[in-house]
């Protein structure tokens, strides 16, 4: 009698939106079913949204959540990259205004010795995404498959690309419905879109960057605290370790917001200039990275590596290779019809920036995009002259406005210098790194 191979289990999407609903729990086996089926078109979109409604309100424990990242992980391909030599340690960023790290971070990494396979995100809002930033540099392609990714990776030891068709397909439609059906606040859908993405480029060890502020998507040091842990929690259940940093995000970080402006900061920052919060942050972060990489034995270690990497000049040197390889060309960076200062009404100290306020402005200039179908201008944007703490006269610069010659420039000037306010007294300022998580 021969033997035959015994059918997958299916289950009802109704049984399992109704028990989790009703705060129940869903097996290992029911989320695979549901995430398979539902990637393979096999559930409606109706009935995945109920599901993540559901999820949104009545959460996933700690089981739960390691099946369905996993099943988000193993719904495509999984890069083995052992065949590159040496460690692979990714960076993740929540995301923020002038957030341009990874610009410099990725090639300063890889500098020291370990491989950063990045696949990163596009802007939504008034946070800007690392791809659109790299897309402001004339031909380079963020859209390479997997052979050229890791061809790329054993050539310049980092490559900073866009999510494949391969990698967590699951992932790519959940998100789409996540955005649509007003469930992207969960954290445990946020956590294990993101680990599932991280996982399986072919990271070996990732390092976060949870933004805490007004400018940042978790707003309150709490929930940033429970993102984080979440996400090294579903690290630990995946035998990946995960460390994280939460840093504030109530002003921009840095002085450049848009996408060719933040090319050119990340560049002055890898030649050893650029904004000290900036650089600050991308130096602690790419410390931890090397210490997960096992190339320096604690974090003072890591930072001095890293900031060797910046004075001798092998970060810059790296950028250039990982550019050159996806078809960039740094010479021809984009430029705007005109650059307005946008001036003080009155005198004395920047109190408080609005970075969300900051980042809207940037996105009416058309810097973001408030539908994933918008198109971006790669030259608009705003440089900040003056940052939280800094005296100031009326009249004077707080920022340079970099606009087209067209009509509607005015509002998101006017947005921007009212993000700004200025009080009589010089304000206490913050840390910059508000807590490290392991």
């Amino acid at each position: 009698m021969t033997a035959t191979a015994e059918a997958p289990p299916v289950f009802s999407p109704y049984e399992l939106i109704h028990r989790k609903r009703d705060g129940g729990r869903l097996s290992p086996a029911e989320i695979e079913w549901f995430i398979s089926a539902y990637t393979a078109g096999e559930i409606p979109d109706y009935q995945a949204a109920a599901l993540l409604m559901a999820v949104f309100f009545r959460g996933l424990d700690a089981d739960e959540l390691a099946a369905w990242t996993r099943a988000m992980l193993e719904s495509g391909e999984v890069l083995d990259l052992s065949e590159i030599p040496g460690p692979k340690v990714d960076k993740h960023s929540t995301g923020g205004v002038g957030d341009k790290v990874s610009l410099a971070l990725g090639p300063l990494v890889a500098a020291c010795g370990v491989t950063v396979p990045m696949i990163a995100g596009r802007g939504l809002g008034h946070t800007g995404g690392t791809l659109d930033k790299l897309e402001a540099i004339p031909g380079l392609r963020v859209d390479l498959g997997v052979v050229a990714f890791r061809r790329q990776l054993a050539a310049c030891g980092v490559a900073i690309i866009g999510q494949t068709r391969e990698v967590a397909p699951a992932d790519r439609k959940l998100y789409a419905l996540r955005d649509a059906t007003a469930t992207v606040e969960s954290i445990p859908l946020i956590a294990s879109s993101i680990m599932s993405k991280k996982l399986a480029e072919g990271c070996e060890a990732l390092v976060l960057d949870v933004k805490v502020g007004k400018g940042a998507f978790m707003k309150k040091v709490d929930d940033a605290r429970v993102l984080a842990r979440t996400m090294i929690g579903i690290g630990r259940s995946m035998g990946r370790p995960v460390r994280a940093l939460l840093t504030a995000m109530d002003q921009p970080l840095g002085r450049a917001v848009g996408n060719a402006v933040e090319v050119r900061e990340a560049m002055d920052l890898l030649r050893g200039a650029g904004p000290t919060d900036l650089r600050t942050v991308t130096v602690e972060l790419g410390a931890e990275m090397l210490v997960l990489g096992g190339v320096a034995s604690g974090v003072e270690e890591g930072r001095a590596r890293i900031e060797a990497a910046i004075a001798s000049g092998a970060g810059m040197e790296c950028f250039e290779r990982m550019v050159r390889a996806q078809g960039g060309n740094l010479s021809g960076l984009p430029e705007a019809d005109r650059v307005v200062p946008v001036l003080a009404e009155r005198s004395g100290f920047v109190q408080a920036i609005d970075a969300e306020e900051v980042g809207l402005a940037a996105m009416a200039l058309g810097a973001g995009r408030r539908r994933k179908e918008d198109s971006i201008d790669p030259a608009v944007g705003f440089v900040l002259e003056k940052k939280i703490g800094d005296p100031v006269e009326r009249g004077e610069v707080l920022g340079l406005a970099h606009v087209r010659d067209r009509p509607g420039s005015e509002g998101p000037l006017r947005r921007f210098m009212q993000a700004f306010t200025i009080g009589d007294e010089a304000p206490g300022i913050g840390p910059l790194i508000l807590e490290r998580i392991s």
